[in-house]
């Protein structure tokens, strides 16, 4: 698997935003991704240091369209923690 079918996008939420001054990053992930290819995929992408990686699978949520109702599909969630003396991830520098 490359690293650009495990990284499918960042997550920007106030939340998510908060955590950039500890050099904590969250990413939306491939399901089937493990936590080391999400480490090696982040380091290959972005030229960091990755010290810990947690996961998380996001259920789907019941959403109603009028008369009509369904699920919205589930993910995978992943909060990247990068190492004290790593550089800073360029692309969430711009986001505050």
């Amino acid at each position: 698997m490359r690293a650009q079918d495990i990284i499918i996008r960042p997550i920007i939420t106030e939340k998510s935003m908060m955590g950039i001054a500890e050099k904590k990053y969250t990413f939306e992930v491939a399901k089937s991704a493990t936590k080391i290819d999400i480490a090696r995929a982040v380091e290959e992408l972005f030229k960091v240091k990755v010290e810990r990686v947690n996961t998380v699978h996001v259920r789907g949520r019941m959403r109603r369209q009028g008369r009509f109702e369904g699920y919205t599909r589930s993910w995978k969630k992943a909060y990247v923690t990068l190492t004290e003396n790593s550089k800073t991830i360029e692309f969430f520098e711009g986001m505050m």
